[in-house]
């Protein structure tokens, strides 16, 4: 039994995962959110939130999950994009003249 702080009511352990995976999900969904941006947001393991999102999710509402994984694979085909542009200005900063510095 899982005690919810907010009312003091208990719930039980696989009630309480099926609402925080809905809850995650639809986070995702509203936000364009990533996975790691999730799991800080929840304060939760990436490993969590991704098995939450992807196995549970299928099992608990089949539409919202094929919502998910359609934001999670347009995150994934632009992690190469993000992460060239990161390092870009990375090293942005240490390439310019000293008199700009």
């Amino acid at each position: 039994m899982v005690i919810d702080y907010e009312n003091g009511e208990g719930k039980d352990m696989k009630a309480y995962i099926e609402e925080r995976a809905v809850e995650i999900a639809g986070y995702i969904i509203e936000n364009q959110a990533t996975v790691r941006k999730a799991a800080q947001e929840y304060r939760i393991s990436k490993s969590t939130v991704h098995k939450d999102v992807t196995q549970r999710m299928e099992e608990i509402d089949p539409g919202m999950a094929l919502k998910v994984r359609r934001v999670l694979q347009h995150n994934m085909e632009e992690r190469h994009i993000r992460g060239g542009l990161a390092t870009k200005r990375k090293y942005a900063f240490r390439c310019m003249p000293l008199k700009q510095k």
